[in-house]
């Protein structure tokens, strides 16, 4: 039997008033790898706009060069981790889980650092609000994803100035350990999956019948998307996704796709759990709303600015939206099955079937073709600056 389950409302006023701590001035002097890596960890998670958000896992190693007035690390590591998540904007976000290297040399009036750090992604989508120290890591179990950093800074005059960083994103595990480590645990799969999507777009298509918001929400990107197979009911696929407002009222029956989103400070946004099954189709889907950054009023007759996409629509959605909304709400993933889960057999990974046609999105990451061999099932973070990039 399908079970949607109500939708959890986030506080407004909570995920507006949690507030980051603040970093850890940054001097050249000793110790100063830990804080260097934690404004790395916040630089990646700034510039990592898909997927999932990351935290450090460990710092591999601290091997520092002795000079006079040697970098401070812990403070170098925390200006490098707040730098990382503040240009990271896709993905999630991540922290520091441990300063594996902190190389120091000394030019004159300051330093520079080599930082090598290792970040774990955390389960908080980069929509929201809540401060990346606040997130919870990824259990190992659900297919935990780590970040190998080389960040470069330099220091002077106790101002921290993040000058590069390189990330090798991977999961923390190989497929062959989770098999020893969880045989039943689902298997990640690349993040244009065609079955995975097609469970997003039955997952958005039913948001958008069942709630009572004021405007029609479309995909903004894929987090994630797992498979396992249950006896009873086939292949099920597990769906991360995250949602932004568009312009078009609830109700109205404009064509889905010419829906565009509103702009990125006045947009709410919903990151969504689903669980769909290939025999049973979509079981459940569990949305959390984050509120809009800005949220003043608009005046008698204004309307609401017109921005450039920022959301990524599902292609091929036919037929327009619902002419109204129910208040119906939707539930999360199951999770603590009586069945196993396991990979897929052998076959078990088909096309896409079933009715209408749906063809997967063609570009799921912004760094793509900067990044050697990236996993397809992850959000990487991407290195900085890209060189079409640029920044003060």
């Amino acid at each position: 039997m399908r079970t949607l389950r109500v939708l959890t409302l986030l506080s407004a006023a909570v995920l507006l008033c949690s507030a980051a701590p603040g970093l850890a001035p940054l001097t050249c002097s000793e110790g100063n790898g830990p804080a260097a890596a934690d404004k790395a960890v916040h630089h990646i998670n700034e510039y990592h706009d898909h997927g999932y958000k990351f935290r450090l896992h460990e710092v591999q190693g601290n091997s520092v060069e002795q000079v006079d007035g040697g970098c401070n690390g812990p403070a170098a590591a925390d200006k490098a981790v707040h730098h990382i998540n503040e240009y990271h904007d896709h993905g999630y976000k991540f922290r520091l889980h441990e300063v594996q290297g902190n190389s120091v040399e000394q030019v004159d009036g300051g330093c520079n650092v080599k930082l090598q750090l290792d970040l774990r992604e955390t389960k908080c989508h980069t929509t929201n609000p809540k401060p990346f120290e606040d997130c919870e890591i990824r259990e190992e179990t659900a297919r935990a994803v780590k970040a190998n950093c080389t960040v470069l800074m330099t220091i002077k005059d106790g101002d921290a100035t993040i000058t590069k960083y390189e990330c090798d994103t991977r999961q923390v595990n190989t497929n062959s350990e989770m098999v020893r480590i969880c045989p039943d645990c689902p298997v990640l799969l690349p993040l244009n999956d065609s079955e995975g999507l097609k469970s997003v777009h039955e997952a958005t298509t039913e948001f958008n019948k069942n709630t009572s918001n004021q405007h029609y929400y479309i995909l903004k990107e894929v987090g994630r998307i797992s498979s396992g197979y249950i006896m009873t009911s086939g292949m099920n696929y597990y769906a991360e996704f995250a949602l932004v407002e568009t312009h078009c009222p609830m109700g109205s029956r404009i064509v889905i796709e010419a829906c565009t989103p509103l702009c990125p400070d006045r947009a709410r946004h919903a990151f969504c759990k689903s669980s769909y099954s290939s025999e049973n189709g979509l079981l459940s889907n569990d949305c959390d709303f984050y509120p809009a950054e800005n949220t003043t009023a608009l005046g008698p007759g204004e309307k609401e600015p017109d921005c450039r996409h920022h959301g990524r629509r599902l292609p091929h959605s036919h037929g327009g939206p619902p002419p109204h909304a129910h208040d119906h709400g939707h539930g999360p993933p199951p999770h603590d099955h009586e069945h196993g889960h396991g990979p897929p057999p052998p076959g078990g990974k088909g096309g896409h079937h079933g009715k209408g046609s749906f063809h997967p999105l063609r570009r799921f990451h912004p760094c793509h073709g900067f990044l050697v061999n990236p996993d397809p099932a992850l959000h990487p973070i991407c290195p900085w600056p890209l060189p079409h990039r640029t920044h003060n």
